[in-house]
Parts: C-alpha cells; sequence; structure tokens
C-alpha cells in the first residue's frame, strides 16, 4: 500500500517525501527504543514524536514513513532529516489509536 493510499482515511497530509512511498504494515509507539526493538522494516511509525530522533530512528529500522499524530506541529530539522534519509513525513490530528485502528482495517483488507 502507497502512503498516498491512505492519506484520505487517515484525515493525513503528507509534509514531506513521496506519496508514492510504500509501506508493508504499521507500529504505533513514542518510545523510540521500542520502535527500534520492534518496528518491521517496511512499517510506517505512528507517533507523537515530532523530532529528527524519530527519523533517526526510522532510517536505521528501514522504516519509510512517520505519522505524527494529534496535530503535533513538525519543525524544519525532522522535515530535513525526512527529506534527506528518504522518509516521508505525514501529519494526521487523529490520535494514535485511531490511526492504528484505521491502518488495521485498511491492511486486514488487503488482498
Amino acid at each position: 500500500m502507497h502512503i498516498n493510499e491512505i492519506t484520505a482515511q487517515l484525515e493525513m497530509t503528507i509534509v514531506s517525501g513521496d506519496s508514492k512511498t510504500e509501506v508493508l504494515g504499521a507500529y504505533t509507539s513514542d518510545l523510540l527504543s521500542d520502535v527500534m526493538a520492534h518496528a518491521n522494516e517496511g512499517d510506517v511509525l505512528i507517533t507523537i514524536q515530532a523530532h529528527r530522533n524519530a527519523v533517526a530512528v526510522a532510517s536505521h529500522v528501514d522504516i519509510p514513513a512517520v505519522i505524527v499524530c494529534n496535530d503535533r506541529p513538525v519543525p524544519d530539522e525532522m522535515l530535513e532529516a525526512g527529506n534527506e534519509h528518504g522518509i516521508a513525513i505525514c501529519t494526521t490530528p487523529l490520535s494514535q489509536y485511531e490511526v492504528s485502528g484505521r491502518l488495521y482495517t485498511l491492511f486486514a483488507k488487503e488482498p
């Protein structure tokens, strides 16, 4: 599934990166050490951590996109890091719970 295919369902805006970025699953966490230990390559990271460290962890795990929830503002340094590492950065007014549930439903419908 590509990021642009889920934007409407998640009330999401792609603020940086390629809208054709493919994601294979999702992982929700605000504890970046937890993301490093348990997220899978190809997952999208669902978080409220809006800073460059979230991008660094995503890059380390080969996570292609980060969704920042709760309308948290995304600083320029995070956008720059996303561009540098080829990681899409998205924002949504929805909570992590809502985004996780909606993505679970979308991925469950995929053939």
